[in-house]
């Protein structure tokens, strides 16, 4: 269940009375830090507690990786995210959080805090104090420092049996096998030398095929021997060790190599080979010679490849970064990064009323943690820069419920200098997107007239009929379905409208003729504007046609109708991540259910969607004419099967992982 776990270079060795005393500890306690040098195996070792673990006695685990974020105001949303948590309410996101996790027993691993000790801490007292069987496992260089904190210090591994298990297992997934005496004492006394380090093992191990054990072990008798005499002082000899290893990788490779891994330090999210290529090639990285060094990185383990996504280890990444400095590109490398992802985000924008719709929600949420360290770069270079790229992805990460994450940086680029109207309006309706759906209605309209005003100084169709279909949803939400049909109908009358905001303003229309009561106009025009959509294959315009047409089936009792509709919604805003969509989704096909007469499957459709709605910090929502729907569907479902049957029924719905729970429920037509 968790959210993210670090990359595997091979299997976890060793360790096991760790483990056992960890797994006593997470079970009694409710703050244990693990603490450690970097590359001694914190975040593997916190992994496999968590494997552990699972389901015994906790009923989640949530794993947040904080390395990836160098602005503290984003460490709650980060977390929050990691639960699941797609936090479409005004309050506070602290009391998002804790609400969500509320009395559960759930285990939250924070990885890698070293840098956020003081936010980390002030967030772990809020929710240890509100949460009462919340359970936190961190990993960092220190501790916390917060009360009730039991500190685990992680050590090396011990070096005749564990770290020399480790090394020969990492030396045999690069074909080499250390069978000769002389081998196997050389590798002992690398062990030895490198003091057990596990970080420093792997790289080492990966370097044997170049420089043989014995050769390994003389050269680090020799760089590593003074450390342990009476005047070194400067550094442990451990830290010396996974120093020493580091460097030695760097030396082993190839000039181009060690080119790529210095740039490579600017990632945050991770990266595929085409986000490689685009930050880090030029000069003497040709595209020949980069796709030859992330080969020959892979081989030397200073990168990991999970899935499509290349990782670099943090004390990997930390060197790279100095060598990156040495080389006076750390501007330029952070300038090409920033330009990267704004670019990605542009053509998301541009992508949005068409084919790779989906795929570009997918692409965005990949790497979250460098847009957020691109705005961060482009807010303090080049605030113009910034607020382009928080325009073009503020929609986005709106309908992905990164509501908090998206007003953090939209209103920081609305206070920014901005002088193209173009760009501020696109600002200005971004957030008024996320206003109205926190329920903050009248900041919303607020924003919608001054995403107007500035339109009309652009003269941009597209963006006057965006600020008219931000100022209708607000008009929906608040049941006034006739004013949102004038504003839409006046907006789509307008010049040189562009085709996704046509589609939006025509689903406003759809949305106000079916609230106002006009079914047959509101059926073909949701008929018309779902097939616009299939025909490009976009797939969030449609979802909102499908569901209209299970509203308007169900308000004219054609219920299999409406089932189908409803399912169909539910498969569109499943691949474009949207929770709150699955939790409107869901309700509208408990309502079908019942209607069918299967009133314990609507039971637990209704369940699975409160789960949703938790999810996204809000009691049950939409537009005025669903509530009546929910509650005749409940009151009917009970009648059937008996407040019981319903209720536990509903219950079991509830404790179960929601998507799971979703596929079941799609695949049972």
């Amino acid at each position: 269940m968790h959210s993210w776990s670090p990359p595997q270079s091979g299997p976890f060795v060793g360790r096991e009375q760790d483990i056992d005393e960890l797994v006593s500890l997470v079970r009694d306690r409710r703050l244990v830090t693990l603490v450690g040098m970097g590359g001694i195996g914190k975040s593997r070792l916190a992994a496999r507690v968590v494997v552990e673990v699972e389901g015994d006695p906790f009923t989640a685990g949530h794993w947040a990786p904080l390395w990836s974020l160098t602005n503290a105001t984003l460490l709650t949303p980060l977390v929050a995210d990691a639960c699941g948590l797609s936090d479409h309410s005004p309050n506070d996101p602290v009391d998002a959080l804790a609400a969500r996790i509320g009395p559960r027993r759930v285990l939250l691993v924070l990885d890698s805090c070293e840098h956020l000790v003081g936010a980390c801490a002030a967030l772990v007292e809020a929710l240890l104090v509100r949460c009462p069987a919340l359970v936190v496992l961190a990993t960092s260089r220190e501790p916390l420092g917060t009360e009730g904190e039991t500190v685990f210090h992680v050590g090396p591994l011990p070096l005749g049996t564990e770290a020399l298990e480790l090394f020969s297992a990492r030396a045999a997934a690069t074909g080499v096998r250390l069978t000769s005496p002389e081998e196997r004492v050389a590798a002992a006394e690398v062990c030895h030398w490198l003091e057990g380090v596990p970080l420093a093992l792997e790289l080492a191990a990966a370097q044997l095929p170049e420089r043989p054990a014995p050769a390994m072990a003389r050269l680090l008798r020799g760089r590593l021997a003074l450390a342990e005499g009476p005047d070194s002082q400067v550094l442990p000899v451990r830290h010396r060790a996974l120093r020493t290893t580091i460097g030695w990788s760097h030396e082993l490779c190839e000039p181009h190599e060690r080119l790529l891994w210095a740039r490579l330090s600017v990632f945050r999210s991770g990266a595929t080979v085409s986000d490689v290529k685009w930050v880090c090639r030029g000069g003497p990285l040709t595209d020949a010679r980069l796709e030859a060094a992330i080969e020959g990185l892979v081989r030397k383990s200073v990168l990991t490849l999970s899935g499509d996504r290349l990782h670099v280890f943090d004390a990997v990444r930390e060197y790279g970064a100095l060598w990156l400095a040495e080389l006076g590109e750390t501007r330029a490398t952070a300038d090409r990064h920033a330009r990267h992802f704004q670019r990605l985000a542009l053509a998301a924008e541009h992508a949005w009323w068409g084919p790779q719709q989906s795929s570009s929600y997918a692409t965005l949420a990949a790497c979250y943690g460098d847009l957020c360290d691109a705005l961060e770069h482009l807010l303090a270079t080049n605030p113009a820069g910034a607020s382009e790229l928080a325009g073009a992805i503020g929609f986005f990460w709106a309908c992905s419920g990164h509501l908090h994450e998206a007003a953090h940086y939209l209103e920081e680029c609305v206070r920014a200098p901005v002088t193209d109207p173009g760009v501020l309006a696109r600002l200005c309706w971004a957030l008024g997107v996320v206003r109205c759906l926190r329920g903050e209605y009248e900041e919303a309209e607020r924003l919608a007239d001054r995403t107007q005003e500035e339109a009309v100084r652009e003269a941009d169709g597209t963006l006057l009929a965006d600020a008219a279909y931000l100022r209708g949803l607000v008009m929906l939400m608040r049941g006034e379905p006739l004013s949102a049909l004038a504003v839409s109908d006046l907006a789509l009358s307008g010049p040189g409208i562009g085709a996704p905001a046509t589609a939006r303003c025509r689903l406003v229309r759809v949305f106000a003729l079916t609230a106002s009561g006009d079914l047959g106009r509101a059926r073909a025009e949701a008929e018309a504007l779902r097939a616009d959509a299939v025909a490009v294959g976009e797939h969030w315009t449609r979802s909102y046609t499908e569901y209209q047409l299970a509203v308007m089936a169900l308000l004219e009792q054609r219920s299999a109708d409406a089932a189908v509709h409803a399912r169909a919604m539910l498969r569109d805003k499943r691949l474009i991540g949207d929770a709150f969509g699955l939790g409107l989704g869901l309700d509208l096909l408990a309502a079908a259910l019942t209607a069918l007469d299967r009133a314990e499957e609507s039971a637990a459709a209704s369940g699975t969607g409160q789960v949703f709605w938790e999810l996204v910090g809000h009691p049950q929502r939409g537009t005025p004419e669903l509530e009546p729907m929910r509650r005749h569907a409940e009151h009917k479902a009970r009648h059937k099967i008996g407040d019981t049957a319903y209720d536990n029924t509903y219950y079991l719905a509830t404790l179960s992982d929601p998507y799971a729970t979703l596929e079941t429920i799609l695949t049972n037509n």
